[in-house]
């Protein structure tokens, strides 16, 4: 009865076929691709064209360097703030040290006074066998007396002064805890981002991605040695108006074919606002670290005023820099599918420009 009853219940097998089938099909297949999903977090995977891949990797890089940039802005504070911890503990260990040798010459006093302070100064006149002696030296210890009570006043201060250096340096090292977790959040932001562009370039052809990568730029315009970078400027058009602009201009040549690496400055990896702060550097002057705060370090010029050395800045947050060379051209590190090269300032949304020098 039993078995009865269960191969009752048990719904017949049918074929499938026509809109059936289909409908069946379409479902298997989404089911499918919702199980495996793009990261692997039950998500559907969007089949983007080669055009979409390539806008939305845009998009991801554009991210990775606005957070690339609040990186750097943190890492700079971080890095200013360990130099002031690092200048409190020595200043504190100095004070110490002074400290201890004033707390030695104090423990000596306190040692004799000790030893002869077995009876009143009255008692030790009456029983020298000098009492002219004595007197001088009498004197001389209230004299000597002055000058403890003197260095007692100073072991108050320097106590005082060390407690406010360990004060002022647990300030610094709690800001510097707080710059460093900041630290760690950017950084995993930029590498989240840095990574799903990736996966999607990985979809393309190899000529799918040149847009993208550069990897279909001329090698010539990818890669210039130091040597030749002079004439490089010498054909590239209006020359820089000053010396170190010039400077900046032809280490930025110097640099092209360099890799893109995020929160470089240089000597052979760059980010965007790394290269222009190591351009500047070497024309002997220091830039700020971040495109935000780049773009405040020298007067503000249009875009129509633009001359070779020029920073000129793009997007909305001023999250990109390059280094104007004349011709409606620039050089930058663009992201870290595309080495240091040579594009046009048309080639983003342009948000304005800087003067240096």
């Amino acid at each position: 009865m039993t078995a009865q009853v269960a191969a009752h219940r048990k719904p017949r097998q049918r074929s499938l076929g026509g809109p059936t089938a289909r409908t069946a099909a379409t479902l298997a297949l989404a089911g499918a691709a919702t199980a495996t999903g793009f990261d692997g977090t039950g998500h559907a995977e969007t089949q983007l064209t080669p055009a979409q891949v390539r806008a939305e990797v845009d998009e991801l890089y554009q991210e990775a360097e606005t957070a690339t940039e609040k990186y750097d802005g943190a890492k700079d504070e971080a890095d200013t703030a360990q130099q002031r911890l690092n200048a409190l503990r020595d200043e504190t260990a100095r004070k110490q040290e002074k400290l201890n040798s004033t707390r030695e010459a104090l423990g000596s006093f306190a040692a004799a006074q000790y030893r002869d302070g077995g009876f009143a100064p009255a008692w030790q006149l009456a029983l020298s066998g000098d009492p002219d002696q004595y007197l001088d030296n009498a004197a001389l210890a209230e004299r000597a007396g002055d000058r403890q009570a003197s260095t007692v006043s100073r072991v108050r201060e320097q106590l005082r002064e060390i407690e406010r250096l360990r004060g002022a340096a647990r300030v610094e090292l709690t800001s510097l805890r707080a710059r460093q977790a900041q630290l760690r959040r950017q950084k995993e932001a930029v590498t989240g981002k840095l990574a799903k562009a990736r996966r999607l370039l990985a979809r393309l052809t190899p000529q799918q991605r040149g847009p993208v990568t550069g990897d279909g730029v001329a090698p010539e315009r990818t890669s210039r040695s130091a040597s030749d970078a002079r004439e490089t400027l010498r054909q590239a058009g209006p020359a820089a108006p000053n010396a170190r602009a010039a400077a900046a201009v032809s280490y930025a040549y110097a640099k092209l074919g360099s890799p893109y690496v995020w929160g470089a400055s240089g000597p052979n990896a760059f980010d965007c606002s790394g290269l222009a702060q190591a351009a500047y550097r070497a024309a002997g002057i220091t830039l700020p670290r971040t495109t935000y705060t780049q773009i405040n370090a020298g007067r503000r010029v249009s875009r129509s005023e633009l001359q070779p050395g020029d920073l000129v800045f793009f997007y909305s947050g001023i999250s990109h820099v390059g280094i104007y060379v004349g011709n409606g051209q620039m050089i930058h590190a663009p992201n870290p599918s595309a080495p240091v090269r040579l594009a046009p300032v048309d080639l983003m949304p342009f948000a304005g420009a800087t003067r240096v020098v």
